[in-house]
């Protein structure tokens, strides 16, 4: 398989995850209190949103170079 249509094939998989998730979210801990053996801590949840225009773009640029690798093979 030629790597352009490869490069594609994961550009349009990529793509479609991104637009089904449209974000990921993490858990951040911190301390809050230290006192010798007595510890405190803050777990904050956080999430990082990834706007559908670039899942979409990703998955349009997937097509693309599919399309130009079948071309040329």
């Amino acid at each position: 398989m030629k790597s352009i249509t490869l490069t594609g094939i994961l550009l349009i998989l990529f793509g479609a995850v991104m637009l089904a998730y449209q974000g990921f979210t993490y858990t951040k801990r911190e301390k809050v209190l230290d006192l010798g053996p007595i510890e405190a801590t803050k777990e904050t949840r956080k999430t990082v949103p990834i706007p559908p225009i670039v899942g979409g773009l990703a998955l349009a640029s997937g097509v693309a170079l599919v399309a130009v690798g079948a071309r040329k093979g």
